[in-house]
């Protein structure tokens, strides 16, 4: 389980930031094919000069974010990689009492709010074996099937297996055996969710929604003010996230997948990828960088 920390002064160079971006990667930030952001670039660098943090929430592994945040300019922020199943901060969203620094290879503080890689793993190979279902994880695929699947080259493609906390897997089976299995999982306190590409196994404890409420809590914490957030992406795996944020944005995905978050104050683009990343952020946040606050609308009309 992640603590939460006690409140406690902000630093004086914090104290202006009362806005927070939750955004997943690949599809929404990063174009699906080639992986890059480019369309993105000044509202990225608009958001870096007003010190409003942007934080990756994605499937991605912890090994394939750290040449991603430098490029991307997002090493000082916080990170969710593996759909919630790994938090990574930076020494500002730290915790004197509650957090040892550094103890993460990449000088980030690592959280694991649910179980670990070898239990999934295990986990899967009973339940395939006991119900006779049909799927490959990841960590069976061969390094070209993983690249020919996804578009990395074989040193991404190796990132991509460095797993802590859920397992990728292509699901071969009908739709009812892939129910039966899904309940098979829920009995282990684990959960399936589906992903642009594959469907991921992971803790029940663990999803983007449950990461982006604790970061916003710690946010709260050691900022003193509640962060007006705005939360991106194009998978179902990005409805639970969607759904937490004050604003969210569903960018249109190369896929027929369906993503409905319930989340009222909600825009979907007509562009994909980052250009319907810049597109859904201009709708929030495009008048002179003065977004209008859904908790401000509904305290005036109390």
């Amino acid at each position: 389980m992640l603590e939460h920390a006690s409140a406690s002064a902000p630093p004086d160079d914090q104290v202006e930031l009362s806005r927070l971006v939750v955004t997943d990667l690949d599809g929404s930030l990063l174009d699906h094919h080639s992986y890059d952001a480019s369309p993105a670039r000044t509202w990225l660098a608009r958001l870096k000069q007003a010190k409003v943090p942007v934080i990756p929430v994605t499937s991605k592994t912890r090994a394939e974010l750290l040449p991603l945040r430098e490029t991307l300019g997002l090493t000082m922020t916080p990170f969710v990689a593996e759909n919630g199943a790994v938090i990574g901060l930076p020494p500002g969203w730290c915790h004197a009492r509650l957090d040892r620094p550094g103890n993460g290879r990449d000088g980030m503080v690592i959280k694991h709010p649910s179980v670990d890689i070898g239990f999934i793993r295990a986990r899967l190979k009973v339940w395939r074996k006991r119900l006779d279902v049909r799927f490959t994880p990841m960590s069976e695929l061969t390094l070209d099937d993983l690249t020919g699947l996804t578009g990395l080259d074989a040193i991404q493609a190796q990132l991509a297996r460095q797993r802590e906390g859920s397992e990728p897997l292509l699901w071969h089976d009908d739709d009812a055996s892939l129910e039966t299995f899904r309940r098979a999982l829920e009995g282990d306190g684990l959960q399936l969710t589906q992903g642009g590409r594959f469907y991921h196994v992971m803790g029940r404890a663990s999803d983007k929604g449950s990461a982006v409420t604790w970061l916003v809590g710690r946010f709260r914490a050691l900022r003193g003010r509640e962060p007006l957030s705005i939360g991106l992406g194009d998978g179902p795996n990005d409805v639970s996230m969607l759904n937490v944020v004050d604003q969210a944005v569903v960018i249109r995905g190369h896929h027929e997948l369906t993503v409905d978050p319930t989340n009222p104050h909600l825009y979907r683009t007509q562009a994909t990828g980052p250009e319907g990343w810049v597109e859904g952020m201009s709708h929030w946040w495009g008048n002179a960088f003065t977004p209008t606050n859904p908790r401000d609308a509904k305290e005036a009309n109390a």
